[in-house]
């Protein structure tokens, strides 16, 4: 039986969900034991009542000679990609983890017929990682939940928002292939934390795994024309042939933070990447928000 209180760790404190995720656990009076690579983590973190531990391979033996007897960690949160969650299977096991929530991605089925061979490797990695997940859970008698997010804003910090405003920040303009007409559901950051919260003491939610979307289904046009209204600019669109934005993408990922952007992006634009959570609703209580932003949602932008 999940319990919905104890002990907990959460494996990538520090991330976007991370800072929504920790106040919400506090709320739940969770004892709270937030790991990260970095050993900074910002004010409005350091602030919160919980136990940091610098999580690097050299350091995992300490953690699991403090916390393998009287401190006990039964549940976990995993917000690092769950591509390097087997790495910490044996600290979960010495630590006494009962539950694992972790979360994954819609990348497992938009992006394994990419164009781009290292999209189609992370797709395959994810379904592979969830498989393990699965089988390492229920061979060591431990219960897991599964929560394969869309496409994850909270401006200013996100991968995918964020970047898009910077770009149309810095150039006043976004180029489009095609009609960009693909349908797109943005989920919020702090919607995805208290989906994980919820996945703690749902029993429905036991050796489940759930796709969660954002409440709107908009098209990619649309999304972004969203972004240029919330940075008080007229929307402008450029129309480029499939080799010109291969090219401009090449040019693009010499700046760090576009170094993520692939020339299946603009591929992606015409398609439809959108995933029902009802099963998320019924058994977690998902409600999540529109995709609306604001020009105050941008000012926290990190440069």
């Amino acid at each position: 039986m999940v319990s919905n209180k104890g002990r907990i760790g959460v494996i990538g404190a520090t991330s976007i969900i991370g800072e929504y995720l920790l106040p919400l656990l506090v709320e739940a009076s969770w004892d709270i034991v937030a790991f990260s690579r970095q050993s900074r983590y910002g004010n409005q973190l350091e602030n919160f009542p919980v136990t940091w531990q610098v999580l690097s391979p050299s350091k995992l033996t300490a953690v699991n000679d403090i916390y393998q007897k009287e401190k006990q960690i039964t549940h976990w949160i995993i917000l690092a990609p769950i591509e390097v969650l087997p790495e910490y299977f044996p600290m979960l096991l010495s630590c006494g983890a009962r539950h694992v929530v972790a979360v994954s991605s819609t990348s497992i089925f938009t992006k394994r017929d990419s164009s781009e061979p290292m999209e189609r490797k992370l797709a395959e990695n994810l379904a592979e990682r969830e498989e393990r997940l699965s089988s390492w859970a229920k061979t060591n008698k431990l219960t897991f939940t599964i929560l394969r997010p869309t496409l994850i804003y909270s401006p200013g910090r996100d991968r995918n928002i964020s970047v898009i405003a910077a770009f149309i920040r810095r150039f006043s303009f976004f180029c489009v292939f095609g009609t960009a007409g693909g349908l797109r559901q943005p989920v919020h950051a702090q919607d995805v934390a208290s989906c994980c919260v919820a996945a703690l003491s749902a029993k429905a939610a036991v050796n489940q795994s759930y796709n969660i979307s954002g409440g709107e289904i908009i098209n990619y046009r649309e999304m972004i024309c969203r972004i240029f209204s919330a940075l008080d600019k007229k929307p402008r669109f450029v129309k480029f042939p499939l080799c010109l934005f291969q090219l401009a993408v090449f040019l693009l990922r010499i700046i760090p933070r576009f170094r993520h952007w692939s020339a299946a992006m603009a591929q992606r634009m015409n398609r439809d990447m959108i995933f029902d959570h009802t099963q998320a609703s019924r058994d977690l209580n998902f409600s999540p928000r529109n995709f609306q932003l604001n020009k105050e949602d941008f000012l926290r932008e990190r440069e």
